[in-house]
């Protein structure tokens, strides 16, 4: 079976090139052609907030200070 494949694509050599020709300028016209979003920003937004509370431990800190803001930060629409 290969045997077949290999020698009718020798017989039409110019055919097999043409052809691959083809699909590497399809593939560079798609490949220029895809829209930006296709590629998605993958930077994380981030925020830095010091906080000074020295009466609190790390467990309060998170409960009452750090979980709020990320819940509000959470909601606010990103553009």
């Amino acid at each position: 079976m290969i045997d077949q494949v290999l020698a009718w694509s020798i017989r039409h050599r110019y055919f097999v090139a043409s052809l691959s020709l083809l699909l590497v300028v399809v593939g560079v016209y798609a490949a220029l052609d895809l829209p930006i979003d296709a590629v998605p920003d993958v930077t994380t937004n981030q925020v830095q907030i010091n906080v000074k509370a020295p009466s609190f431990t790390p467990l309060e800190m998170e409960q009452y200070v750090t979980f709020p803001i990320e819940v509000a930060m959470s909601n606010v629409p990103q553009k």
